[in-house]
Formats: C-alpha cells, structure tokens, sequence
C-alpha cells in the first residue's frame, strides 16, 4: 500500500460508502446513554458484548455472521481489520463510554447526515456526522480496554436490519509509549509555548488520535484542541524543506516533502517522506534513510524528546523505494 494512504490507525465503516447520489438534511434524533429505555440499552449490548468479545479473540466467524448484508462483499477488508487490532485489547476489560441511538428513519434517500447528542442535563452536545447514510436506525457504541498497555478503544455502528447488524468497525490506540491523550495535549501546549512548533503540531495530532475513536464526532473539547492547534504554525508550512548531510554524508541534501504522525508500529512515530537518490542496495538505502532522520533532528532535536522514533519513506520518480523505522536512540 502507498504510504501516504497508509492509515495510522484501523476502521472500516462500509455502510457509510455509497455510490448513489446524496443531499444534506437537517439533523436527525439522537438519544444518548442516559436516556435511553431498558429495552433499547438491552437489545444493544446484547449484539455489542459478543461481537466486541469476538474481536477480542479473534473469532472471526462470529464477527462475518455478525455483518449487515449490504456490506458482506467486503467481508476479507474487515477481517483484517480484526486481525490487525488484536495487540490493543488483549487483556483488558471492556467498559462502554459511550452508547447513543441515532434515527434518520424519515429520511427518503440516502444522505449526510447530522445527529445533534445533547446529555441529559443539556451540559454537553456531541455532533456526529454520517457520510451517505440510508434511511433507517443505527447506533454508536465507543468503548475502553482498560487496564491495557495502549489503552484500546473500539466502535461500533449497528445498524436495524430486523436486528441490530454490524454496520461499521473502529479500533484504535488509546495510549502511546505510556501517554494519553490528555498528557500528549499538555506536551503540545508547552512546546507551543517554547515555540517548538513542529513538536507542537504532531503533539497535538496524537492529542486528537488518541482522543477521538472516530473520525466523524465533533465535541466542545475537541474544538478548543483545534483552534489550539491552528495558532500553530504548521510544519507543512516549511515544506518542502531541504536537509543537509554532515560527518561522512557532508555535501549530501535531501528534499523532504512531507511529514505525519504514524502509530503503525502503536507508537508515536513520525513519517518522513523525502526525495531518496533510487539506491537499489537495501545497505546504501538504509545508510541513506537514517542519514535523512538525522538531518531532520539537526534542525529540529526537540523532536526527540517528544516522540518514539522516525519513519523513512524514500521516493524517487513517484514511486516509494525505500521505507525504515529508527528509534530515536537509535538515530545518531
């Protein structure tokens, strides 16, 4: 997979896709955990338990027998989203955080859709945004491993085909390297104040990844991380940066065109992407990729008290040749 599609994080939300044309329409009903009727709670958690169980440990049976219809054919894509999400849940106990009822039955075509989740005691508004969805009821499950080293969250949209269906899947990290997302927040905000801005932005990044289990909710508290962020100035800004060779590689330049957060390796990692010289030797390649990841930090150290390591990925031609992953240790 090209890297610069290459997710940093696992989801699918299939029922979501759809190839037929759609409008946008004012919001649908939304009730949330507090208020929801015993019946209602009952039915969820009773087709949520298993399946989450059956993520846990990887019996994937369960989980195709569990899918709506509509998106059966893309059974081979969700298990291995499975598969892959296994090392985020092992041996923790799931708690729901979060269980909200969404109805756009009257809804008369397929449509973006806004779902307004206001709490019992009208303190907090959730907004969930839903790309193409069909006329029907559906719900959102969020839910925390706790007690597990990356602190796994996993979703769920459920959608009621005569029953509740699997709809949508989601999982990933809650924690990196020991941090939350509250503790990379408060990393952000200080580098922000030393004006260490790259350092702040991809803060801020992990910040949002690890505090927002999907990509469609929308929350006060997310909105101030944002416009926290958008006093930044972002790295992008300064790309495409040229990065200059030193010791046994001075009089080497390299131009690095782009930069990302990466938690692939359920880490806190940053992506390089550079203009790499079409070296075939896997050695000189090698020599290359980490030469460029020490260039970077000459200009930026602050970077290595930040994040768990680098990722190269060299280009040439637009083709990706060459991709590494360093520690920072393990940088020179």
């Amino acid at each position: 997979m090209n890297h610069r599609f290459r997710r940093i994080g696992y989801a699918v939300a299939l029922l979501l896709i759809l190839a037929s044309p759609t409008q946008k329409l004012p919001a649908a009903s939304c009730t949330t955990q507090g208020m929801l009727t015993a019946t209602d709670r009952e039915a969820l958690l009773a087709v949520a338990n298993p399946l989450a169980e059956a993520i846990a440990t990887q019996n994937t049976a369960a989980v195709k027998a569990a899918l709506l219809p509509a998106i059966s054919n893309d059974w081979e894509t969700i298990q291995s989203v499975v598969l892959r999400s296994k090392p985020l849940f092992e041996g923790g106990q799931l708690h729901w955080r979060t269980m909200y009822l969404l109805d756009a039955s009257d809804q008369k075509t397929a449509a973006d859709t806004e779902f307004f989740c206001t709490n019992s005691d009208s303190t907090l508004t959730v907004t969930v945004n839903l790309h193409s969805l069909p006329p029907g009821r559906y719900a959102l499950m969020i839910g925390d491993y706790l007690n597990t080293p990356l602190a796994g969250q996993l979703a769920f949209i459920l959608a009621d085909d005569h029953g509740w269906k699997l709809g949508g899947l989601y999982a990933r990290e809650g924690a990196l390297d020991g941090r939350d997302g509250v503790a990379f927040w408060k990393q952000a905000r200080a580098d922000a104040k030393s004006t260490d801005n790259w350092s702040a932005w991809f803060s801020y990044d992990a910040a949002r990844w690890l505090l927002l289990p999907v990509e469609f909710l929308a929350s006060p508290n997310l909105e101030k991380l944002d416009s926290e962020q958008q006093q930044v100035s972002s790295p992008m800004n300064s790309l495409p940066l040229v990065l200059s060779g030193a010791g046994a590689d001075a009089g080497k330049s390299w131009k690095l065109t782009a930069v990302r957060l990466d938690t692939t390796l359920h880490s806190a990692d940053l992506a390089l992407t550079y203009d790499g010289s079409g070296i075939t030797d896997p050695v000189a390649a090698r020599a290359e990729a980490v030469a460029v990841m020490s260039a970077l930090l000459r200009v930026h150290p602050e970077l290595r008290q930040s994040f768990h390591g680098l990722w190269a990925y060299a280009e040439k031609d637009g083709r990706q040749t060459f991709a590494i992953e360093q520690p920072m240790k393990s940088i020179p």
